[in-house]
């Protein structure tokens, strides 16, 4: 903690660093703000109301959007659109071979790709929009006519979407950090307060159920502390893996060029434990409140076995085990589109180096896939552990709306790394002096 702050310390004695930063804010705060402008058209508490049953869907998007889907403003869909578009894309990536190509083509290539990211986010936001509006159609305002109350809300919601993929892009041009993450960041920020002060009633409501005040002080203080402790000793454990790397060792052989003596040096392949982030998180609750979402949109006045047994699936034994089976499935999924052993090996070829103890060629390849392969089983095992301990240890002590959900401390630890990264880089750059001073 105490190096991140002695980072940005000396990131804002740089005046070119201080520009970005600052802008950064500036950025955010705009975001911030305009999460606070309420559509038009659209009854707030209805709305609100219509919203909090989706489920664990819709309390992620709620979490993504910075709180500003359940107050039902312009932002309301946040920046989901945006990032179901960009993991569609990566995925189509892999089938598709035109994008494959676009993918290898360097910096032309990102902006196209960005393009395409860009166009499928406002297409997938319309949709959503479109989506949203209709579920919740008896939120629209009775003030004007319902089509035109719909289609107001439906531009608004795509409009808003639209502005905050905008403003992830000034930060990436002109910030520093990751646009789209930081934004993501700001929104989970904001909600810390909110988590305080029902932590601090929580603590208060034990502490009024005793006859005597001095015990139900004590233990509500307690509660509070130890809340709290837990809490952060999650964020440690989550650092603590998000920052680990599997270090496989390469020898280089030496080989001469002209009259010099190249290669022989010692070097090694980093695998990150957590090589699949979030991604694996997200893609299981997506596919898990699916059936619930149709139900909410197509049957919300329907019943049968059938509908209610998937209306009531988020609070089912079995959503908590397909939710862990997901999570390892989707992190073997993730590091087989994104890890490529038969890459790898043939560069390490191709440079005259080799892992000791082990063949080049096939066998390098295979041990490669080997230690990734058993790199994914921790990485799956970790990310359940992290998004299933916290969810049931509110559902069985009863303190909802207070314990960390994991999927934000994967995004606020990652995204806070990826920041610190960035501008200890930047201030490598600045301050280099080379090898004669």
């Amino acid at each position: 903690m105490k190096g991140m702050f002695d980072t940005l310390v000396k990131a804002f004695r740089l005046p070119d660093l201080r520009k970005r930063l600052i802008y950064t804010l500036i950025i955010l705060g705009v975001y911030m703000i305009g999460g606070l402008v309420p559509v038009p058209g659209m009854d707030r508490e209805i709305f609100s109301g219509l919203v909090q049953q989706w489920g664990q869907l819709g309390s992620m998007m709620n979490i993504i959007a910075g709180g500003g889907l359940y107050a039902a403003t312009v932002f309301a869909m946040g920046i989901t659109p945006y990032i179901n578009a960009s993991i569609i894309i990566q995925l189509l990536t892999v089938v598709i071979p035109y994008l494959e190509n676009l993918a290898k083509e360097g910096e032309s290539g990102r902006k196209k790709m960005s393009k395409i990211n860009r166009y499928s986010a406002i297409g997938l936001a319309f949709l959503q929009a479109t989506l949203f509006t209709w579920s919740t159609r008896s939120a629209l305002s009775p003030i004007m006519p319902k089509f035109l109350a719909g289609a107001l809300v439906v531009i608004c919601f795509t409009a808003g979407t639209c502005f905050i993929v905008w403003l992830g892009e000034r930060i990436n041009e002109k910030g520093i950090g990751n646009g789209v993450s930081l934004i993501i960041f700001a929104g989970i920020v904001t909600r810390l307060p909110a988590m305080t002060q029902n932590l601090y009633e929580k603590a208060a409501d034990v502490s009024g159920r005793f006859s005597n005040p001095a015990i139900g002080i004590l233990l509500g203080v307690l509660l509070f502390i130890a809340v709290a402790c837990i809490a952060i000793a999650i964020i440690v454990f989550v650092v603590y893996v998000q920052n680990a790397e599997r270090r496989i060792p390469v020898q280089y052989s030496k080989k001469t060029v002209g009259r010099k003596l190249y290669g022989g040096q010692s070097s090694y392949i980093p695998i990150k434990v957590n090589q699949s982030g979030v991604m694996p998180v997200i893609f299981a609750m997506s596919i898990l409140s699916l059936p619930s979402m149709i139900v909410t949109f197509f049957f919300a006045n329907k019943h049968g076995v059938v509908i209610d047994w998937f209306r009531n699936f988020s609070t089912s034994p079995w959503y908590y085990i397909f939710y862990f089976l997901l999570i390892i499935g989707f992190t073997f999924f993730y590091s087989l589109i994104q890890f490529n052993p038969i890459e790898i090996s043939n560069n390490i070829q191709k440079n005259g180096g080799f892992i000791p103890g082990i063949r080049p060629g096939k066998p390098t390849t295979d041990f490669i896939l080997k230690t990734a392969s058993r790199l994914n089983w921790a990485d799956g095992l970790f990310l359940s552990l992290i998004c299933l301990v916290p969810t049931l240890a509110a559902l069985f002590s009863g303190l909802e709306d207070v314990w960390f959900a994991g999927t934000s401390v994967l995004i606020l630890t990652g995204v806070a790394n990826d920041l610190v990264v960035q501008i200890e880089g930047q201030l490598v750059t600045r301050n280099y002096r080379g090898f004669l001073d």
